[in-house]
């Protein structure tokens, strides 16, 4: 008879998220999409944050916008300072439900190289954010 030298499982190993529910972080600061360039990038700079999530006047997701997105916006040639928000957010999605797996998150982000994505519920509300780590 052989001996099997078992090791202990790591209890405080945490699991490995199956969802995108499991893994999202909080939705952080939400702006309505007629703010401007300016006034967004003052919002994400007192909330330290990488990104914003940009709603409507119905409270619906509307997508999401980095700081360098917005950086280059207002450093673009045809930048006013009556731009808004809903003038540079030209693709909005993709969006991702609590329920997606993290495989088709994680497909949809590099396929689209986003660094973040919105998660959001069957009303288009803002539930949360999925960000990738590098």
């Amino acid at each position: 008879m052989t001996m099997v030298q078992m090791h202990p499982r790591a209890t405080g190993a945490a699991p490995v998220p199956r969802t995108v529910a499991d893994a999202m972080e909080t939705a952080g600061p939400q702006v309505c999409d007629d703010m401007t360039v300016d006034v967004a990038l003052s919002v994400m700079d007192s909330a330290r944050t990488a990104h914003l999530l940009v709603c409507d006047n119905d409270g619906v997701c509307t997508g999401l916008l980095t700081q360098a997105q917005l950086t280059a916006a207002r450093d673009s040639s045809v930048y006013t300072d009556r731009i808004q928000l809903r003038d540079i957010l030209v693709d909005p999605g993709p969006f991702a439900s609590p329920a997606t797996t993290m495989t088709e998150a994680e497909h949809a982000m590099r396929y689209r190289r986003l660094d973040a994505l919105p998660v959001v519920d069957e009303h288009g509300t803002a539930l949360g954010v999925l960000a990738l780590v590098p």
